[in-house]
């Protein structure tokens, strides 16, 4: 999830850019399910995915600021720290208006490749869609940006290694301190949560 979204978005803002936009519009959907599937799993996935791990509220937010910029905070937290975990809802909300967007969204000349629900709410409105699937892109590209910035900072500054842990699964934590245990998801959840995503694509496919 986490490394075919980067992947996907580069493969969608190429085809729009080139025109191409029967794979674009296929590519969209294979986002649209990886997103719903991770909505999903914020929900009923294992413990450190699920949005109630790491959504935390405005005191936890400013105290673990606070720590951060007075140099208190650690590394090896498990999971998103309180900052991340914003960011990342941050990333959902953008992606999933962005998605919806394209849904509705035409072509502005020629009406061409609209999108599955365009046929739903009138020309005028498709294309103040399609103006603002554009430029919701542009605020989701920034957010990524800052994300890059903040797991450069901390592998710089802090010490603390965030895309290992992306890439293999397993983080080292200090012997020291509390660590709660994590508890993942069994399969069959996860075999329904796919399912699940899969079958609401296909019905917003066929508008």
């Amino acid at each position: 999830m986490h490394w075919s979204l980067p992947l996907l978005l580069a493969a969608l803002w190429w085809t729009a850019h080139h025109e191409e936009l029967d794979l674009h519009r296929t590519l969209g959907f294979v986002t649209l399910w990886l997103v719903l599937f991770r909505l999903l799993w914020g929900v009923f996935g294992s413990s450190t995915a699920r949005f109630a791990d790491f959504i935390k509220g405005p005191r936890t937010v400013v105290a673990y600021v606070r720590d951060l910029v007075a140099g208190r905070t650690e590394p090896g937290v498990i999971g998103h720290n309180p900052l991340g975990g914003w960011s990342v809802a941050g990333m959902l909300t953008l992606l999933s208006v962005e998605l919806g967007l394209g849904l509705f969204a035409s072509d502005t000349d020629e009406e061409l490749y609209p999108g599955p629900l365009a046929k739903f709410i009138s020309a005028d409105q498709s294309a103040a869609a399609s103006q603002w699937h554009h430029w919701v892109f542009n605020a989701l590209l920034f957010l990524i940006g800052l994300h890059v910035a903040a797991i450069a900072f901390y592998a710089v500054m802090k010490r603390d290694n965030l895309v290992g842990p992306m890439v293999t699964g397993a983080k080292s934590v200090p012997a020291e301190g509390p660590v709660e245990p994590l508890t993942p998801a069994s399969s069959a959840r996860l075999v329904v949560a796919l399912g699940l995503a899969a079958a609401v694509t296909a019905l917003i496919m066929r508008g």
